[in-house]
């Protein structure tokens, strides 16, 4: 597509206050490379909540698609800088040479059809124990998602067509607010938790919020005498129950791959394949729906166990991964030693290492791996799907960060092309987000900056990999392959039968070659040798997949909970 010259003219067509459309007002804009483009973000007169100035980071989302609204997709351009102090109603300004990506500059948007909208993303201070003082965004329970936080702030989007013709700068006005997170009501089988945990305020020095949403197995009310095992489950941040857990059946009653095997194998008949070639996603996956993992939840022979999943967002990131690090400090610590108690207080768990078990898919697999690895005697065993890099020789994009110069060269090694190129988009594309970033969530685990941020992994902008930076990883246990091989003697006699991992065979970040190695590793430990137990998909797999259905993990689980209580002569009355 040509590259025409940016010059703004503006045709206002129709105005409509309804946000159920993008498009609120129609324009014409001109564009071409580095030329004289502006945009003006304004703040509101007064500002909302009584405050006099705002700092933050501006965003800009350009779409090439009238629905949804930019701030909402997934697929846009952006762009963005910082402000400090803003005032009321001051102009922000945008232009040409205002970095973006995936357009390196505003002023490479070629001629087209565009939905553009802004957005403030609200910093907060910290003034953390450590000595450095910040400003990031301040979750509001939303997962740090700043495209929806409440607090910030965000123009009407508007729809315009940029093409050769002069005119003035485009103005988009912040003039909307976004509400509060409505967190849902408990109900007999859901009851959620939060509280202000003081390590991690005393950390951040503000207060910081600990949480987590628990699904209680059927009869729970009516056996007030039995006490059950708990599944600790590690995802990205949502409030929804675990598992999707949802007693209204879905407006589209076709039912999941997963149900279909599930029916198949309780007749005693083979279970179904796709056809060959199927992508195992979408309609395919192996995991059920909500209402699927509800009926098998509250039916009579389902096994009666507690599940949890633990809520931990950071200034950096929706989860802390659930360990101390550098940057976002004593999360562990805070998991171990002030949610988890907190849980086995309010709810009758069975407080014993063989009935605490782990689970969780990408974030949330390297997560639950983690936890089980760093506290072997505390829990009795972990699920890991998809897991992010396990080995520091395979990270994203394949890269080996102890032998590799830089990130952003391909390899042509099988199952690795892209890897590099991936890597390249996505460091573009953080160092737009800034403190925002969720591409590369990983780097809040590095050693802290000289500004009180974390340092990257790798330059962003040249792919070069910070040997400093990756061996303070090392040295703080993120590397769990290594840490594990060379905790091995201490650590193996604890971790007999308890680890459990799966890998897609096409793993988007291609994480699963990490697995492998890890896998390789465990294959060859001596004294004592435990392989655990590795799994990968079939061709076809993806980020996420793994080989059952939520219910039946749910039924493994058990088994295993079972077996090891039954070795330990603990009490196994939560059977009924």
């Amino acid at each position: 597509m040509q590259r025409v010259r940016l010059l703004l003219a503006f045709l206002f067509v129709f105005y409509a206050p309804s946000f159920s459309s993008c498009a609120t007002v129609a324009g014409v804009i001109a564009s071409a490379r580095n030329a004289d483009l502006r945009v003006s973000v304004i703040l509101p007169d007064p500002l909302p909540g009584g405050v006099t100035a705002l700092t933050g980071r501006v965003f800009l989302f350009v779409s090439t698609k009238p629905d949804p609204e930019p701030r909402l997709s997934g697929n846009t351009s952006l762009f963005a800088l910082d402000v400090r102090d803003a005032r009321a109603g001051q102009r922000i300004e945008l232009n040409a040479s205002t970095p973006g990506a995936p357009e390196p500059l505003l002023g490479d948007l070629v001629a087209g059809d565009y939905t553009v909208q802004a957005l403030l993303s609200v910093y907060s201070e910290f003034r953390r124990a450590d000595g450095h003082v910040i400003w990031a965004h301040n979750d509001q329970w939303e997962g740090q998602h700043f495209n929806r936080s409440p607090g910030n702030l965000y123009s009407a989007p508007l729809r315009l067509h940029l093409e050769a013709s002069a005119g003035s700068g485009l103005a988009l006005k912040l003039d909307q607010v976004i509400p509060p997170i409505v967190v849902p009501a408990d109900t007999a089988w859901v009851k959620r938790i939060k509280f202000e945990s003081p390590l991690l305020t005393r950390f951040w020095g503000r207060p910081m919020f600990l949480g987590a949403t628990v699904l209680l197995p059927l009869g729970y009310a009516e056996h007030p005498e039995v006490r059950y095992p708990v599944v600790y489950i590690q995802n990205h941040f949502n409030l929804s129950a675990p598992f999707g857990f949802n007693p209204t059946p879905p407006v589209d009653p076709k039912k999941s791959w997963a149900r279909l095997r599930t029916e198949a194998a309780t007749r005693g008949e083979p279970r179904p394949e796709p056809p060959p070639g199927t992508e195992l996603s979408g309609p395919y996956a192996n995991t059920e729906n909500g209402h699927e993992f509800f009926q098998s939840w509250t039916s009579a022979d389902f096994p009666r166990v507690i599940l949890v999943t633990f809520q931990h967002p950071t200034p950096y990131f929706d989860d802390s991964y659930g360990v101390n690090s550098p940057n976002c400090g004593p999360y562990g610590d805070a998991i171990m030693g002030e949610l988890i108690p907190a849980l086995e207080k309010q709810f009758r768990t069975i407080p014993q290492s063989y009935a605490r078990v782990l689970t969780g898919s990408s974030t949330g697999g390297w997560g639950s791996l983690a936890l089980q690895l760093y506290h072997p005697d505390f829990f009795g065993g972990a699920w890991a799907f998809s897991p992010d890099p396990v080995d520091f020789r395979s990270y994203y994009g394949g890269v080996n960060l102890y032998a590799d110069e830089n990130a952003f060269v391909e390899k042509d090694a099988p199952g690795l092309a892209g890897g590099g190129l991936s890597n390249r988009r996505g460091s573009q594309r953080a160092a737009i987000l800034g403190t925002e970033d969720g591409r590369f969530e990983w780097w809040k685990h590095t050693p802290v900056g000289p500004e009180g941020l974390p340092l990257p992994v790798w330059n962003l902008h040249t792919g070069r990999i910070d040997r400093e930076v990756v061996a303070a990883m090392r040295a703080h246990n993120f590397d769990l392959r290594e840490f594990l091989e060379r905790k091995w003697p201490e650590l193996g006699p604890k971790l007999i039968g308890k680890l459990h991992v799966h890998a897609a065979e096409k793993d988007s970040f291609y994480s699963n070659h990490a697995v492998h190695l890890l896998d390789a590793f465990m294959q060859a430990t001596a004294n004592p040798h435990e392989p655990g137990v590795f799994i990968y998909g079939p061709t076809g797999s993806r980020h996420g997949w793994q080989p059952s259905s939520n219910a039946e993990l749910v039924q493994e689980i058990a088994g295993h909970i079972t077996r090891r209580a039954s070795v330990g002569d603990n009490p196994s009355d939560w059977h009924y």
